[in-house]
C-alpha cells in the first residue's frame, strides 16, 4: 500500500492556527534502521508511543505517511493483517485496531531518494543521500506524527555500500561502526535530547571534511568536522572559523554552551533552503559554506559567516526549545535571525550591518506586506507550510525581536532570554511563552506588543514637531496607523518603539536620546531643556519596522546625512533624498517633461565622497541608490518604465556631475592582488571603489567602458569580477560584453556551480533589449539544470526580479515565467511556489499589467495537478 504525494485540488485543506489540538499519541522513542541500496531504500520504523492522558481510548493512530510504499506494520511485535490499517486520507496511515496505552509500533516502508526531485525527506544530491525534514519531510522517510510538538529521542542505523557511500551521519553522537560483509557497512548514531521530527537528519556519500575541536566554557572538547565533496575540502576553512566564533559568542553573548560531543556541518549541491539546524548534524546549501578568495565575493563572506552562525544559534532557539506548531515559525526563526545579525555585528560593523539588514527588510518584506501574501509574522492560516518561510517570518520576525532589546535594554533582553531557557528548555512552546518571558523577567505589560504577532502590514508614523524657544520645549506628536490586510480591515494601535535625537546647528545632541513608546493611536512627547530648535532624528537606528512620514526640506535631509550621530540615520537622510528625486523624475518622465537632479543631492553626495575618516562600506552604501523594489514601494503604481529611466537619469546625471570625483575615488581605493583580505577597510575599499566604477560606467563612453573591462579581466578579487562583469553585462557595448561574460565563464564559472550561478544571474539581470532571449538559451546551457534550485533561483528567479523586461508591457515576461513555473512545479513545488510569488503584488502595477499577470495566475490554477505549494500562492493572488 503506498501513499501518494499531495497535489492541488478544487478545495485544498487549509490549516488555522485556533483549531490547534494536542495529538492523542505521544511518542517517545524513534529507532531508524535506513538500508540505503541503489535505487531502492528500505526504512525499518519503531516507534514507542503511549496515549496521552485524557485521550479516548478508542483514538485512532493517524500517522503522516507521503510517498512511501508499506511493506508491513507491527503492533508490539505481531505483525498486522491489511484491515488494520490503511490510508483513510491521502498521506495518512490510520492504525485501526485497539492500542494499549502503551504500545511499540513498527512499520517498514520503501523509498527511491534517487527520484526525489522534492528535495524533501531522504534524497540523492549527487552522489550524496541526505535529508530535508522541515517542514514536513519526516513523512517522506517513514510514518510518523510529523508534528513539531511530538518531542523524541532518536537512535538511528544507517547500513550502506561502503565504497559509494564511506562516509554515514545522522544526529547526536556515534555510538559504534563498522563492516558488514558484501562491502557493506553500518554506522549507529543517538541523539540523548528529544527532539521533532523536521531536526532529523542523515548524510550517507563520499565525501571530505576538516577538522578542529572547540573547548566550551565548561571545559568540555566538542569535535567540530565540515564535510563535503572532495574538491571542496580547499573552500571550508572559513566556515570552520566562522563556527568557533559562534560558538564563543554565544557563551559570551548568552550564557549558551553546545550540549553534545560531536557537532558537524554538511554541504550539498542540490537544497531548497539556505541550510538546516537539524540537531548535531546541520545540512547546507553549499552557496552558504564554500568560502575562498578566489571564488568567493565579500557578500558571500559574510553571508557564510552569518548563516553558520544562524544555524548554530538554533541549537538552543529552535531545537532545545522549539516550536508547538508550524504557526510559531518565527518563534525560532525571527529570533535566530536577530542572534545572528546581533553576531554579525559585532564581527564586522554594526552600522554596515544595520543597514543592509534594513536594506533587506524593505526590498523584500516591505512589498509583501503590501501584497495579497501580506501575513503576521505569526500567520493564522497555510495550506502548504513550506510557503510561509517568508520574509516576513524571518526578516519581520527579527525586527519584532529587535524591538524587545529597544525596549527593554540589552540588560533585560538577556534576563528575558534566560527566564526563557529555564521556563522552557526541552519542551515545544509558542510565541506568547517567548513574550512572557521578556515581560515577567523585567516587570513590563507587554500584552499590547502581541498585536506584531497578529497584525500583517507596516504601520506608517506620522511626526509633527513644535518648538517653543521661551520655554525651551520641544513637542513631537507622533501618530500611527496600519492599512488593511487580507483578512484585516482595520487594525489596532502597534506598541512602538521610535529611537529620538534632536540635533543643535553644530552636528550634535541638544538632549539625551530617548525611546519613546508610542502606544496610542496618536500621542504627544515633551522634551524640556532644548536650548535651540532643533532637526529631529526620528527613528534612529531603525528602532521599529515602519514607514516615517515627517515634513523635511532637502536641506534638512542634506544636514542629517552630514551630521546625524546616527550612522543608520545619516545614511536614511541621503536614501530619502535620493527617493525623492527618483520618484520626482519618474513623474516627469510619464508626463513627458524634462527630468532633473536638484543641486543639494550632488553637494550632499559630493560631501560624503570626499571624507576620508569614514568607514568606506558605510561611504558606498550612502552613495547608492534606493533599490527598484523599495522605490516601487512608494509609488502608487508601479511603472517599471519610468522607475528604471528615472534611476538611469539619476546616476548618469551624478556621474557627469562628480566625474572627477568618482574617478580619483575609484583609483584611491585599488588594493594590491595579493595577499587576499577580508577585513573591513579592505571590503570597505572594494566596495567604495565598485560603487564608483557603477555610477562612471552610467556615462557610456568608452574608457570607462575599458576601465570596468580592464578589472573584469585582470582582477583577482572575486568581488571585483563580478561587479565588473555585471556591469558589462548590461553595456550597450556589445563587444565589451562578450568578451568579459566569455573570460568569466571560462576562467572562472566553467566547473564550479556557485560561480556559474553568478554568472547565470549577471545574464538574467541585465538590461539590454535581448533579456528575454537571453534568459531562454542560459536554460538551454549545458551546465543548467530545472533539478537544481540554485541553478533555477540565479536565472528564472533574477529575471523575475529584472524590472524592466520581466515587467514588459507585451506580457513576454510573465507569459515566460509561467512557463517555467509548470515546468518546475512537477518536480520541486517549493520552488515552483516560491516563483509564484513574484506575481503577488501585481495590483500595484498599471491596469494593462494587472491584466496580463491575472491570465497567468488563473492559467496557473487552471493546471491540472499543480502542486499545493504553487495553488495556495496563486489562488491567494488573485483573491486580493
Amino acid at each position: 500500500m503506498a501513499a501518494s504525494s499531495a497535489v492541488a485540488t478544487e478545495q485544498p485543506v487549509e490549516k488555522f492556527r485556533k483549531d490547534y489540538k494536542e495529538p492523542d499519541y505521544w511518542v517517545r522513542n524513534v529507532d531508524l534502521l535506513i538500508q540505503i541500496h541503489d535505487g531502492q531504500t528500505t526504512v525499518r520504523g519503531k516507534l514507542s508511543a503511549e496515549r496521552r492522558k485524557g485521550a479516548q481510548e478508542s483514538a485512532t493512530l493517524r500517522l503522516d505517511a507521503e510517498d512511501v510504499e508499506v511493506v508491513s506494520v507491527l503492533l508490539n511485535g505481531k505483525e498486522l493483517s491489511s484491515s488494520d490499517y490503511h490510508f483513510p486520507e491521502k498521506d495518512v496511515l490510520e492504525i485501526k485496531c485497539g492500542l494499549p496505552d502503551k504500545f511499540e509500533l513498527e512499520t517498514v516502508v520503501k523509498i527511491k531518494p534517487e527520484d526525489n526531485t522534492q528535495l524533501s525527506g531522504l534524497y540523492k544530491s549527487s552522489s550524496m543521500y541526505c535529508t530535508q525534514c522541515e517542514a514536513e519531510g519526516f513523512r517522506r522517510i517513514t510514518p510518523m506524527l510529523d508534528r513539531p510538538d511530538v518531542m523524541a529521542k532518536y537512535k538511528v542505523r544507517i547500513e550502506a555500500d561502503q565504497k559509494s557511500c564511506p562516509v554515514l551521519l545522522s544526529n547526536g553522537n556515534l555510538v559504534s561502526k563498522g563492516e558488514m560483509g558484501e562491502g557493506r557497512h553500518f554506522a549507529e548514531w543517538e541523539d540523548p535530547f528529544p527532539k521533532p521530527s523536521y531536526l532529523f537528519a542523515v548524510v550517507a556519500g563520499d565525501l571530505g571534511s576538516i577538522k578542529d575541536t572547540f573547548t566550551t566554557r565548561s571545559g568540555r572538547k566538542v569535535a567540530l568536522e565540515i564535510f563535503s565533496e572532495h574538491a571542496n575540502v580547499d573552500q571550508l576553512d572559513w566556515a570552520m572559523q566562522s563556527l568557533k566564533d559562534s560558538m564563543k559568542w554565544d557563551e559570551e553573548r548568552f550564557g549558551l554552551e553546545y550540549d553534545l560531543d560531536i557537532y558537524n556541518i554538511v554541504a550539498v549541491n542540490d537544497f531548497n533552503m539556505g541550510a538546516m539546524e537539524n540537531k548535531g548534524l546541520n545540512v547546507f546549501n553549499t552557496a552558504c559554506v564554500l568560502a575562498k578568495p578566489s571564488t568567493a565575493t565579500d557578500s558571500d563572506y559574510e553571508r557564510v559567516q552569518g548563516v553558520i552562525a544562524h544555524e548554530y544559534f538554533h541549537n538552543w532557539t529552535g531545537n532545545r526549545v522549539t516550536c508547538r506548531d508550524w504557526f510559531q515559525l518565527t518563534l525560532k526563526e525571527g529570533l535566530t535571525v536577530f542572534r545572528d545579525q546581533q553576531f554579525s555585528a559585532d564581527m564586522t560593523s554594526e552600522a554596515v550591518k544595520r543597514i543592509e539588514d534594513v536594506r533587506i527588510l524593505r526590498a523584500a518584506q516591505f512589498p509583501q506586506d503590501d501584497s495579497p501574501m501580506a501575513h503576521p509574522i505569526r500567520p493564522e492560516s497555510y495550506i502548504a507550510m513550506d510557503n510561509f518561510y517568508t520574509a516576513t517570518v524571518y526578516n519581520k520576525g527579527a525586527e519584532v525581536i529587535g524591538m524587545y532589546q529597544t525596549l527593554l535594554g540589552k540588560e533585560g533582553f538577556r534576563k528575558g532570554m534566560d527566564l526563557y531557557f529555564k521556563r522552557h528548555d526541552g519542551t515545544a512552546v509558542t510565541c506568547d511563552d517567548f513574550r512572557a518571558a521578556m515581560a515577567d523577567a523585567n516587570g513590563v505589560d507587554l500584552e499590547q506588543f502581541e498585536r506584531w504577532y497578529t497584525q500583517a502590514g507596516t504601520p506608517t508614523v506620522e511626526a509633527k514637531a513644535s518648538y517653543s524657544a521661551d520655554k525651551q520645549r520641544f513637542e513631537l506628536v507622533l501618530s500611527q496607523s496600519c492599512g488593511p490586510s487580507p483578512g484585516q480591515p482595520t487594525k489596532q494601535p502597534y506598541h512602538i518603539p521610535v529611537r529620538v535625537g534632536l540635533i543643535g546647528k553644530d552636528g550634535k545632541d541638544l538632549v539625551p536620546e530617548r525611546v519613546l513608546e508610542l502606544k496610542e493611536a496618536s500621542q504627544t512627547f515633551v522634551f524640556e531643556g532644548v536650548k535651540e530648535e532643533p532637526v529631529v532624528s526620528l527613528l534612529r537606528g531603525f528602532s521599529a519596522p515602519v514607514n516615517v512620514k515627517l515634513p523635511r526640506s532637502d536641506e534638512e535631509l542634506a544636514f542629517l546625512m552630514a551630521n546625524d550621530q546616527d550612522s543608520f540615520n545619516r545614511w536614511e537622510a541621503g536614501q530619502e533624498l535620493f527617493t525623492r528625486s527618483i520618484l520626482a523624475n519618474v513623474k516627469a518622465f510619464q508626463d513627458g517633461k524634462d527630468m532633473e537632479l536638484p543641486q543639494v543631492i550632488v553637494d550632499a553626495a559630493k560631501r560624503t565622497l570626499l571624507l576620508e575618516d569614514i568607514d568606506k562600506s558605510l561611504q558606498a552604501y550612502a552613495l547608492t541608490l534606493p533599490s527598484l523594489l523599495t522605490l516601487g514601494a512608494k509609488m502608487d503604481v508601479i511603472d517599471p518604465d519610468a522607475l528604471v529611466a528615472a534611476c538611469k537619469f539619476v546616476k548618469e546625471s551624478m556621474a557627469k556631475k562628480l566625474r572627477a570625483e568618482f574617478e580619483t575615488a575609484y583609483k584611491s581605493n585599488q588594493l594590491p592582488s595579493e595577499p587576499f583580505r577580508n577585513d573591513a577597510d579592505a571590503v570597505g575599499r572594494r566596495r567604495i571603489k565598485n560603487v564608483c566604477l557603477d555610477y562612471l560606467m552610467a556615462l557610456k563612453e568608452d574608457k570607462y567602458t575599458k576601465l570596468c573591462l580592464d578589472q573584469a579581466l585582470q582582477s583577482t578579487a572575486m568581488t571585483d569580477l563580478v561587479a565588473a562583469t555585471s556591469l558589462l553585462a548590461g553595456s550597450s557595448d556589445e563587444a565589451a560584453r562578450k568578451q568579459a561574460l566569455e573570460n568569466f565563464y571560462e576562467k572562472h564559472a566553467k566547473g564550479n556551480d556557485l560561480i556559474l550561478c553568478k554568472w547565470f544571474t549577471m545574464q538574467a539581470m541585465a538590461d539590454v533589449t535581448t533579456s528575454l532571449s537571453d534568459v531562454g538559451a542560459l536554460l538551454q546551457h549545458p551546465d543548467f539544470s530545472l533539478k537544481n534550485p540554485n541553478k533555477c533561483r540565479s536565472v528564472i528567479g533574477a529575471f523575475a526580479g529584472n524590472m524592466k523586461h520581466f515587467h514588459a508591457a507585451d506580457g513576454s515576461g510573465y507569459r515566460w515565467l509561467t512557463d517555467r513555473i509548470l515546468d518546475i512545479d512537477k518536480m520541486n513545488p517549493q520552488m515552483s511556489a516560491r516563483l509564484v510569488s513574484s506575481f503577488s503584488t501585481f495590483r500595484r502595477y498599471d491596469q494593462k499589467r494587472q491584466a496580463l499577470i491575472k491570465a497567468e495566475l488563473e492559467r496557473l490554477i487552471a493546471t491540472s495537478g499543480l502542486s499545493r505549494d504553487a495553488y495556495e500562492i496563486a489562488s491567494k493572488s488573485l483573491k486580493a
